[in-house]
């Protein structure tokens, strides 16, 4: 069971706080049952579930994690899927959200990107449906990270290039030296 304070991740809402387990008073007619109060760190309302849920949780990731997640990046699959059927498309993008793994979610940002930039190659834009999940993984991994790396959500982005940047770097003046 999850502890009053601790950051986890709820299905595809993303990242939450439990301010509370217990018997909320908004719930009045389950007196038996415990709950976790959930504040989504992306979002404003309120989620009261049963501490019995099926629905997925599990404990944000580490900084150790997301540095290591972060590093590996340029290592992470970026191969698009390149399904025309709408519906196979949107499974194939469901399949990879469901398993609440960030390197599942690096993969899907980097695979749309890949695909967006062939389109344009020929001078098509990338479909809603790309659109939509590639920002629905961005959201759900930047969270996560934000809250695993103890920074503001609207910098992760920044975070990760000056990383990589940094990375790239290193193993550049690590060649240069060997040479």
């Amino acid at each position: 069971m999850f502890q009053k304070g601790e950051y986890i991740v709820y299905g595809n809402t993303g990242v939450c706080l439990v301010e509370d387990v217990g018997r909320p008073e908004q719930i009045p007619a389950d007196r038996e049952t415990l709950y976790y109060t959930l504040a989504p760190v992306c979002g404003t309302e309120k989620i009261y579930i049963p501490v019995t849920t099926s629905i997925f949780m599990r404990p944000v990731i580490t900084r150790e994690q997301a540095l290591e997640l972060i590093r590996r990046i340029p290592q992470i699959e970026e191969t698009p899927c390149t399904e025309r059927d709408q519906r196979l498309l949107e499974e194939y993008y469901r399949s990879l959200m469901m398993t609440h793994r960030c390197e599942d979610l690096v993969h899907l940002v980097k695979a749309i990107y890949v695909k967006g930039r062939m389109l344009a190659k020929n001078g098509k834009k990338p479909g809603a449906r790309d659109t939509q999940y590639a920002k629905r993984a961005e959201m759900l991994l930047h969270g996560e990270l934000a809250v695993a790396l103890d920074i503001p959500l609207d910098e992760v982005k920044d975070f990760i290039r000056r990383s990589l940047a940094g990375d790239l770097e290193k193993e550049q003046r690590r060649d240069g030296e060997s040479a």
